[in-house]
């Protein structure tokens, strides 16, 4: 399973410099994670573990921000899901892998008590 998002980056997003705050770009992430998740599971998920989150290049205002989220592994009742982030340039359409991720999701029911996750087809 898989999902993408993308997202504008504007002047509220971003520090002094003009860089895309890390706190926003996670949330983002965490969002993209949840709906590749949400497939897989088939239902409701919460959020266990972000882990190994690499910030290799700034992104900045303006910038174009694609979040591909896939599904790595799936356990009794938990979602591996890798995040790439890519940055793209309005002028001339550059793209540019920018920040890679791991979140951990576990699929819960109604009571907010884990459930099984249907294996993979």
């Amino acid at each position: 399973m898989s999902a993408t998002s993308l997202q504008s980056v504007f002047p509220q997003d971003t520090n002094s410099q003009g860089n895309l705050f890390a706190g926003t770009l996670v949330g983002w992430m965490d969002r993209c994670a949840a709906y590749a998740a949400m497939r897989q599971a088939r239902g409701n998920v919460v959020t266990a573990a972000m882990d190994e989150i690499t910030f290799r290049v700034p992104i900045v205002q303006g910038d174009l921000v694609e979040i591909q989220a896939v599904v790595e592994s799936v356990g009794t009742t938990s979602v591996r899901v890798k995040i790439d982030v890519w940055r793209e340039r309005i002028e001339d359409g550059a793209r540019e892998l920018c920040v890679v991720g791991h979140f951990t999701l576990v699929a819960v029911g109604r009571d907010g008590r884990p459930v099984a996750v249907p294996a993979p087809s």
